[in-house]
């Protein structure tokens, strides 16, 4: 009889995937020019979305590298506004962007570490 990976072996997989693909997603999108309009939202709601969901998709991933994962996006927030200051992409790297990415990121990734702590292992 052949053992299979375990659910949640497979959803960390997944959810692993779905990152990657997500940030490149964000990055492309952040510095094309005239991106096409996939929400209906505000710039600043956009960036709030993007951030939610890597967030997201990066705790359940990694659940127990809380703390990376906010750095790396904050980071990768950071370096998304910075590459945007570039001339010839015709884009402007704003600051108020970046705090929505961290604000975003961060309330996500705090639900993480609440649900993580209840449902851990002799709780």
């Amino acid at each position: 009889m052949t053992e299979s990976a375990s659910p949640a072996v497979s959803l960390r997989a997944l959810a692993a995937w779905m990152f990657w693909a997500a940030s490149l997603f964000a990055l492309v999108m952040a510095l094309l020019p005239n991106p096409p309009q996939v929400v209906n939202a505000s710039d600043k709601v956009q960036h709030m979305l993007a951030f939610a969901v890597l967030a997201g998709l990066a705790a359940l991933a990694w659940p127990r590298r809380l703390l990376a994962i906010a750095l790396g996006l904050f980071a990768f927030g950071g370096l998304i506004e910075l590459l945007q200051t570039i001339p010839s992409l015709h884009r402007d790297g704003q600051a108020a962007d970046w705090i929505a990415d961290v604000a975003a990121a961060t309330a996500v990734l705090l639900v993480a570490a609440a649900f993580g702590r209840r449902t851990a292992p002799g709780r």
